[in-house]
């Protein structure tokens, strides 16, 4: 054992060294910055594909219960709104020598790899729904942790300017994981067996591990703990070693009239789109009486579709002509699209048609989310950067499990032309919310933040 270590050790000090002279920089380097982003998101969208899209109407082709069926969503989707608890300790303690973020991301990798691999020996899981919700909790725990450090990473590395681009891209990505996911997830669910499916998908989440493995935040730093490379001085500069710096930067941006309203944005428009999420593969199932392989089939295809029309243009429109405006029209179009859904009740029978709102769905939705995700970060100070960032995804997440707790009392109590509509009361919300919000205003305070803090640092050091 002691030999092979010692190999090991030296193979990577081999590769380490090689890499140093010839792989730029993660901040070097636009594209390989945006390889590793798009890496790490599509990581993320394997898991995510199975348990929310794939493992759903899987349980509903097996007459599982709606409410059965959205608590397994819930339990998915708690650790998400948990993640303003790793955002701090990151922010506070890293290991400087291999970036900020960077050894965050590689452990919340290996534990998202290592946990939907430990997921796929749950034995016969629809009749272990307790069991089968602990393993979809842990599987979202890590995925939301690496979440949390691929996203500080970005706000930490990508120039303001290319934001939105890197966004979509990092969208795209994780919408082709989900789709990719969906689908042969779904096939080898039915032609092999669950374990086999969840194993075939985990293995494809180790593969991606090998971008941030391979590649450094800043020149310099070390690829592992016991290779060559050093902490720099400017990360030094802005990484804070004091909790209460930290919480009382964090608290002055958060507090901001338009970081605060944002929030209440965020918090109806990510959980809108979750309510409808976990609503369409019952109503296709249920009510159309579809198979879940022609569900996951469709739904994965007009997902792949919407994510690569996202990765080509969604970022690009947003530096065109601008995040809120955009945003405008995203919102508008998918209320009338869901609209016609809802109320066209005759052509439901008509394959066609779902599957052509399923396509128009996934890109507008892709666009959505690129273009809130870009906000967000804007809004971000870079020197609290995973919190901020995270604080506004655990109340976005907070969002999503409230509004998908309503699917079982909204279904209970009304049609399903209402309980598809109230998606679009949701979104509507939303979008007169967006109206009051003005990013160039909230920028000048964020700036006056920084320079604030500045002349105390510099009268605290003399």
């Amino acid at each position: 054992m002691a030999f092979i270590h010692i190999v090991i050790v030296k193979l990577f000090m081999s590769i380490e060294t090689s890499s140093q002279k010839t792989i730029p920089s993660l901040l070097d380097h636009s594209l390989l910055r945006y390889i590793n982003f798009i890496a790490l998101y599509f990581a993320q969208g394997i898991p995510e594909g199975m348990l929310f899209f794939g493992i759903p109407a899987w349980m509903a082709m097996n007459n599982k219960s709606a409410s059965e069926i959205a608590a397994f969503a819930i339990a998915g989707g708690l650790p998400w709104s948990f993640k303003f608890i790793v955002a701090p300790l990151m922010d506070r303690y890293t290991f400087l020598p291999m970036g900020r973020k960077r050894p965050w991301v590689l452990f919340g990798q290996i534990g998202l790899m290592a946990s939907f691999s430990a997921m796929a020996f749950i034995d016969d899981p629809l009749n272990h729904l307790n069991l089968f919700m602990i393993g979809a909790f842990t599987v979202s725990f890590f995925g939301a942790l690496q979440d949390v450090a691929t996203d500080g990473m970005a706000i930490d590395i990508i120039p303001i300017e290319q934001q939105a681009r890197a966004n979509g891209f990092m969208w795209g990505a994780k919408t082709i994981g989900i789709s990719a996911s969906l689908a042969l997830g779904t096939w080898l669910l039915n032609h092999y067996s669950y374990s086999y499916a969840i194993l075939m998908l985990a293995g494809a989440v180790g593969l991606t591990m090998l971008a941030p493995l391979f590649l450094r935040e800043r020149k310099g730093e070390r690829l592992l703990p016991w290779t060559q490379g050093e902490a720099l001085v400017e990360t030094k500069k802005i990484q804070l070693d004091n909790w209460s710096i930290l919480l009382k930067s964090l608290m002055s941006v958060f507090t901001l009239r338009n970081s605060l309203l944002f929030t209440i944005i965020i918090f109806i428009n990510q959980g809108a789109f979750n309510y409808f999420g976990t609503l369409l593969p019952i109503f296709t199932v249920k009510e159309l009486n579809w198979s879940n392989a022609t569900y996951s089939e469709l739904y994965a295809t007009a997902k792949l579709i919407g994510g690569m029309v996202g990765m080509l243009m969604g970022g690009a429109l947003i530096e065109k002509f601008g995040r809120i405006r955009m945003m405008n029209i995203y919102f508008f179009l998918m209320i009338i699209t869901n609209a016609a859904l809802s109320f066209l009740k005759t052509y439901w029978d008509n394959h066609t048609f779902i599957y052509s709102f399923m396509i128009a769905y996934n890109i507008l939705y892709t666009f959505s989310c690129i273009g809130i995700f870009a906000i967000a970060m804007q809004c971000c100070w870079k020197k609290v950067s995973a919190s901020q960032f995270t604080l506004y995804m655990t109340l976005s997440n907070l969002g999503r499990l409230a509004l998908a707790a309503l699917i079982g009392p909204i279904k209970d109590n009304y049609s399903w032309q209402i309980s598809l509509f109230a998606f679009s009361i949701m979104l509507g919300i939303s979008w007169l919310l967006m109206q009051f919000l003005d990013l160039n205003k909230h920028l000048s305070k964020v700036e006056k933040l920084e320079q604030t803090d500045q002349q105390i640092s510099v009268f605290g050091a003399e």
